[in-house]
């Protein structure tokens, strides 16, 4: 069967006839949600985009492994490198242990994601389940020269990785724009560009999210996640990562960036962002 389908490819700003890497399998990759609330009408717009997607791709006879995370360590506020996870930060709110927290609004965003009824992905992999596998990813990022380790963090070199490769070239952000508006926040002293983002925070004391690492007792950084259980789930290279249209920088021009580095080459061939559901022109958002 398998007719013709054109996608919006937000990398190159074009449609383009969709052409799988190793037909008929298609991998398709979704940033999920970071579940620390009430499921909201912002999440079920990916949720239903992809679902169609997803639904299309497997009517014209292609088999697809959908692949969609559940973000539960590593995001904290302000989707920075400082302040408090969103989740631990529930936790203390709820009196709850965080990973109750997490159980709680995943069974809700399960229900309302049924609600509505979409499929299931084929896998749903949680961060704090592939702590391995990003330490691994880390490792091989600052063997290539793309990282370096301050007190116990591991800060991915922006300035460095830009010389080789092309840092903006999703989200059209340029790193010279970058370097004279990003300011240098309280508590960021340790990084040697303001822009450079963490892959690996050492924890403080209070911090209850944390694991052993070479470098510290800490967690992984936000962006980390999505570029390990990708490659991990759909191979170095991939056909289609989707999210919305709020993920394209940072935290996908930073995936890019990861895994390029620690591969040498990009890992997908065709981004696709959906876009926001908004009230009086502001993004839903908790």
């Amino acid at each position: 069967m398998q007719n013709n389908l054109y996608i919006f490819n937000s990398l190159s700003k074009k449609k383009e006839l969709f052409k799988p890497l190793h037909s008929p399998f298609v991998g398709l990759y979704v940033c999920g949600p970071t579940v620390y609330s009430d499921t909201h009408l912002g999440h079920a717009r990916p949720a239903i985009t992809f679902d169609l997607l997803f639904r299309y791709l497997t009517h014209i006879e292609y088999k697809v492994r959908y692949v969609r995370n559940i973000t539960d360590v590593g995001h904290l506020e302000n989707d920075a490198d400082e302040g408090e996870d969103k989740i631990e930060k529930k936790a203390r709110l709820e009196h709850l242990e965080p990973m109750e927290v997490v159980q709680k609004y995943m069974n809700t965003f399960y229900r309302n994601m049924d609600q509505l009824n979409t499929l299931h992905p084929s896998i749903e992999p949680r961060a704090s389940g592939h702590i391995i596998e990003q330490q691994e990813f880390i490792k091989e990022i600052l063997s290539k020269g793309f990282a370096y380790e301050v007190n116990g963090s591991v800060y991915f070199d922006v300035l460095k990785y830009n010389k080789k490769y092309n840092y903006g070239k999703l989200s059209g952000r340029v790193l010279e724009d970058l370097q004279s508006n990003t300011r240098r926040l309280e508590g960021q002293e340790e990084k040697r560009n303001p822009f450079d983002f963490a892959l690996w925070k050492k924890a403080s004391p209070e911090h209850i999210m944390k694991w052993p690492s070479p470098w510290s007792i800490g967690y992984p950084g936000w962006h980390l996640e999505c570029s390990a259980m990708s490659v991990k789930y759909l191979g170095d290279v991939f056909d289609i990562h989707g999210g919305g249209m709020d993920l394209q920088f940072p935290h996908h021009e930073c995936e890019i960036a990861q895994s390029t580095a620690a591969l040498g080459k990009e890992s997908v061939i065709y981004w696709m962002h959906n876009n926001m559901i908004t009230i009086n022109g502001q993004k839903m958002a908790r």
